[in-house]
């Protein structure tokens, strides 16, 4: 008889009603990532976990957004040769919760640069659809398209 391989299965579950051990665990995880602390003891500490219930559950939980949303994507843009065009772009991705992860910027020729942005798009507030429709709309916007997701 051959075994069969253990499926991991997930469920979704309200985080009301989840032992503060998980919750803390999360809080902990959140601190790490942000950087508003540098070890797993800082951060431990700092929710009131102890490091061995960190390690059971750190590799178990996840934001519901972070396990359903792709994490990366690449848009192109061709921007008007503009000053503050790009800036613009920028700060509308930063106040919806996008993160820029890259900025490659061309020479601009005949007005026009293109400018590709890779960003984390997990706790932005739009879908990249939206996103790309919004931009799109922007003074100085001449085209977008997404080169990427991942």
């Amino acid at each position: 008889m051959s075994k069969r391989k253990s499926e991991e299965i997930y469920y979704l579950v309200r985080s009301d009603i989840l032992p503060e051990a998980i919750l803390k665990t999360i809080e902990a995880k959140k601190l790490l990532d942000c950087h508003e602390v540098e070890t797993v003891y800082e951060a431990v500490e700092k929710v009131g976990l102890s490091r061995s219930a960190y390690y059971k559950y750190k590799d178990g939980v996840f934001p519901f957004n972070a396990m359903m949303k792709e994490k990366i994507v690449t848009i192109s843009m061709d921007l008007e040769h503009k000053s503050g065009i790009l800036s613009k772009v920028l700060t509308y991705i930063a106040q919806i919760g996008g993160n820029i992860l890259t900025i490659n910027q061309t020479i601009p020729l005949q007005e026009t640069a293109n400018v590709i942005l890779s960003i984390d798009t997990v706790y932005m507030e739009l879908s990249v659809t939206d996103l790309l429709d919004t931009l799109k709309k922007m003074p100085g916007v001449r085209k977008t398209q997404i080169l990427g997701r991942g």
